[in-house]
């Protein structure tokens, strides 16, 4: 958790909703799933350069609002075409409460 950065309190962020967070040049969508799961995925679609940060979070999914491609919250693969690509999945940890996310820690898939 070297790179970590704080991000929210996790009861800050809303049940089935993504926020958009700027690490760097690093955009993440952070999502807290109906479960309360928090997870954290690539915030541009890889089939249009569109924020998935804007789009609609179903069950495990992450839905494109402008072409309806729709993530896996938790590999990042596509479920749904027109995307094709997977988005990348970073590690979340919850310390005390708060979300941290590392931008260079990707989980492979």
């Amino acid at each position: 958790m070297s790179n970590a950065v704080r991000i929210c309190a996790q009861d800050e962020l809303g049940q089935d909703e993504a926020l958009r967070v700027d690490i760097g040049d690093v955009s993440i969508a952070v999502v807290k799933d109906s479960s309360g799961a928090v997870h954290a995925i690539g915030d541009t679609c890889t089939h249009g350069d569109i924020s998935l940060s804007e789009g609609f979070v179903e069950g495990d999914t992450l839905e494109c609002w402008a072409h309806g491609s729709k993530f896996s919250l938790a590999s990042g693969k596509p479920l749904s075409l027109p995307a094709y690509e997977p988005v990348p999945v970073y590690r979340v940890t919850i310390v005390d409460g708060d979300v941290y996310i590392d931008p260079t820690d990707i989980i492979p898939v």
